[in-house]
This record gives structure tokens, sequence and C-alpha cells, in this order.
């Protein structure tokens, strides 16, 4: 395992993060594994190096925290957990979202209380509320830092702008400052790179992107896309752009470069991340022990500059999606 500074933190991370939304229940999305198929997988990430663990209290609606915490009992020092705030819990209570102070202040009590765990390394905001004004949420976020129950704080996708504003809250309020960003990044969706990924760049904060494989339309040749369960039920998927504009081209020539380097299909993809200055660990979901292993050996992956430009050279802009 290699491993890296995350940003401004000063935390060593693995350069590859164990996503933890496949962990949880098959009960909240078909292809999600209960806990007893989960650990077995947490306990081989750890085996393997990683140290860095991404869950947020809406995954299997607060079970996947519960199981990355049960995992982690007795190693919580020589971890790195991150959890995410924003999307409502409960059905009949519409202060369990958002980034109110009393949503922050009670839903980082309840993943607190899951993961069993007294701080949490990195707490970001899932996404961005518009019903709160910025200084509002910065201001609660900043007291749980005061109070030690956060070490860190972080954001998700937004538009640039936005992040800037924050940004600039934070200098100017005197407050924490955002110092991670979990952004949707990959070969088919590289929109990013326009605004947020050289302000993150500029502003020294660390990116961790989620999909790095494209809800799985990375791992295999474009007809076989729809032959696992999460293919044929994640609407998610579909939702995104990747099956639009030169997403099948750079599909097959992802499929053909993997070909010869006798690797596969998703050790490619993550090798192409792994390889942008600006990217510091790849948000990586599995559902499998093989999956798990074969991401951990695209780090010995080696793409030249003319593999990179050539994996690139069929993108073409599409609409912005993840934000919402």
């Amino acid at each position: 395992m290699e491993y890296t500074t995350l940003g401004r933190t000063g935390m060593e991370v693995s350069r590859l993060c164990l996503g933890c939304m496949s962990f949880g229940t098959s009960a909240w999305r078909d292809w999600v594994l209960d806990e007893d198929e989960s650990l077995p997988i947490i306990e081989r990430a750890i085996d393997l190096g990683i140290n860095f663990f991404d869950t947020a209290n809406m995954y299997s609606r607060g079970e996947s925290e519960r199981v990355l915490g049960t995992a982690l009992e007795g190693r919580r020092e020589e971890s790195v957990v991150a959890t995410k705030v924003y999307f409502q819990m409960d059905d009949d209570n519409p202060n369990s979202g958002g980034l109110s102070r009393k949503a922050i202040e009670q839903e980082l009590a309840a993943s607190l209380g899951r993961l069993g765990m007294e701080t949490v390394d990195l707490y970001q905001t899932h996404r961005w509320d518009y019903d709160t004004p910025i200084g509002e949420t910065l201001r609660a976020l900043d007291d749980a830092i005061r109070r030690g129950q956060v070490r860190h704080v972080g954001a998700s996708s937004m538009w640039a702008r936005q992040f800037a504003r924050a940004l600039q809250a934070s200098d100017r309020l005197g407050l924490d400052r955002f110092l991670t960003m979990q952004n949707h990044y990959n070969l088919l969706y590289r929109e990013e790179e326009r605004e947020m990924l050289p302000l993150c760049q500029q502003e020294d904060v660390a990116v961790i992107p989620w999909s790095p494989l494209a809800r799985g339309y990375l791992t295999r040749p474009h007809e076989e896309f729809d032959a696992t369960v999460r293919g044929e039920t994640d609407d998610h998927a579909r939702r995104h752009p990747y099956f639009e504009g030169n997403g099948r081209e750079v599909n097959e020539r992802v499929e053909e470069l993997a070909d010869e380097e006798d690797a596969t299909m998703a050790q490619v993809a993550l090798a192409w991340l792994l390889h942008k200055e600006w990217v510091d660990a790849p948000i990586v979901g599995t559902t499998c022990l093989e999956h798990l292993e074969e991401a951990v050996a695209a780090l010995d992956i080696s793409l030249s500059e003319s593999d990179i430009e050539w994996l690139e050279e069929p993108y073409e802009p599409v609409r912005v999606s993840g934000h919402d």
C-alpha cells in the first residue's frame, strides 16, 4: 500500500479509500451487503494496508456506520474515518436532514454513536444546503471541532462557486475551513476539471473522488454492464451521463488497454485517477474480496503519458451530474 498526506490535515491515508456504501443491509438497496458479508471485506482491506474509510449516515440508514464501527473496534487509532451529513434520515422529521445547526448536531451525535467513536476524523457535508446560510453551517461545524467531536471538516459535490464562497466565508469568520472535497470524477465524467479541481489545487484542498469506476461501467465491457445485480438495479448509474457522448468509446479504450497491460478494466480506470496530480485517494466501493484485491493491485500499474492521452481523447463535455 502507498500512503499520502491528506491535504492540510496532516493525516497519512492510504492511496485508496474504502467506500462503505455497499456495507449495511440489502433491505436498503439490492446490491448492498449485510453485516456478515461486509465484515470480511473490511478486514481484508485492513490486511492490505487500507487505513482510510468513508461512509455516511444515509448509507443503509445508519447501518453502514454501525458495521464499520464494529469492524474497527479495537483498531480505532490506526484508522482514518470519514462520514457525512445532509440527506434526510427520518421521513417524518424534516430536521433530520439538511445542514442547519440542529441537523448537524443531532446527526453527528447519532453517527458517533453508531460508529462507537468519540471523535470522527473527517466530517463532510454531503451536498449543498440551499435553505441554510453557509455561515450557519460553518459555525456549527466549527463548534463540533471545538467540542472534540470532529477533527477536520470536508465537503462533497457542489458548484465550484459555492465551494469558493464557503472557503471565503470560513476565512472571513475565522472558522475552520473545508479541507477536503469529495467530488464526482472518473474517466467518463471529467467536468470537475474545468473549475473544481483547479480550485482545490489552488487552495490545497485534498481530493477524494467518488464513483471512480462510474458505478461499475468502467469495470466491464459496455454490453456486459447489466450482467451484475448493481448494473441491473442501480438506477443512479443511468442518471449519470456515462452512456452519453463518447462514453462507449472510452469504455472500449479502457478494455483495449487493459488487455495490453494484462490488467482488469477497473485497474486501468483506477490507475488513470491515481496518475492525476490533484487526486489524493479515490473512494473505491466493492462487494467482493477479489475486486478489492484488484483495486489495490492498480497501485502497481504505470501508465505512460501517451496511454493517458489515448484514454482521454474521446471525451466530450456532458451535463453536470452529482450535485443533487
